[in-house]
């Protein structure tokens, strides 16, 4: 599933084409993705203008001229991808209809904008904008990692207590918004702190050490484009790269990278997830 640094990557690829462009028409291909699209989705999209583009947590949020918002989630599989002549880097011929297309916004200017989904694991609402941040899937989500609410202050006291494992904390979005699997396990490799380990049995010092390996391992995500590993891909249709360097996920029994580590990556299983980890650093 694309997490957070995939899901701002797609917004930055959508920024020149959708931000201030109008919706000439939106063609709606099916009556559901995961849940049933709005009603008269394609009725209450077309002819608005997308006053701003916008993320929160693994969401994409399109504020509209109507006053609404259309909030968009990927899903395991779903791509957002610009094809015809649009601003910026954006030159690619209109292909033919797949059927997977399940919605597709055309703009003014000649470009189009297709939502992919093989899986329909995807989602998209549409809300009021000032109720927006009240919507089911984004009341009491936790603070973006990249801002200013996210310290070590605010990490440290959330944590404080807590019995549950640190990768079962890192996962929560009540904790920490848009850190999935994938960067959880990076972050914790950097920082030398086992997943399976009780936050409980973390003194407060190491805890607050997660923060900046949460923005670095975010930040270097991100201007990678992202991980590709099944479905995802960039706006532009391109793969991401961030995978080519990770340090943990993925590496089960490879060799660990901190210099004079010696040991060895290994994986288990928690909560039905794999976690990659070294055991001789990460304690």
């Amino acid at each position: 599933m694309p997490e957070l640094p995939e899901v701002e990557t797609v917004r930055c690829g959508l920024l020149p084409v959708m931000e201030g462009a109008r919706i000439l028409r939106t063609d709606v291909n099916r009556p559901n993705l995961r849940w049933p699209l709005p009603e008269r989705m394609a009725e209450r999209v077309s002819g608005t203008r997308v006053m701003a583009l916008r993320r929160r947590s693994k969401y994409l949020l399109a504020d509209l001229s109507s006053g609404e918002t259309l909030l968009v989630h990927l899903g395991m599989s779903g791509r957002i991808l610009i094809s015809g002549d649009a601003p910026g880097a954006f030159r690619n011929r209109h292909a033919m209809h797949d059927r997977h297309d399940h919605v597709v916004f055309h703009m003014e200017d000649g470009a189009r904008v297709t939502f992919n989904d093989p899986r329909r694991f995807g989602a998209m609402d549409l809300v009021a904008t000032d109720a927006a941040e009240q919507h089911q899937r984004l009341a009491g989500i936790g603070p973006e990692p990249l801002g200013n609410e996210f310290d070590e202050v605010y990490l440290t006291s959330t944590l404080k207590g807590r019995r549950t494992t640190i990768k079962a904390a890192l996962l929560d979005q009540r904790v920490v918004a848009g850190l999935g699997n994938i960067y959880a396990c990076e972050v914790l490799h950097r920082a030398g702190v086992s997943p399976t380990r009780r936050v409980s049995r973390i003194a407060a010092r190491r805890i607050a050490s997660l923060v900046p390996h949460v923005r670095d391992v975010l930040s270097e995500a991100i201007a990678a484009g992202g991980s590709s590993l099944r479905d995802y891909r960039q706006a532009d249709g391109e793969l991401g790269y961030f995978q080519h360097a990770f340090r943990a996920y993925g590496r089960d029994g490879d060799p660990c990278v901190k210099p004079g580590c010696g040991g060895r990556i290994m994986r288990t299983v928690q909560s039905g997830r794999s976690s990659f980890h070294c055991p001789k650093c990460q304690r």
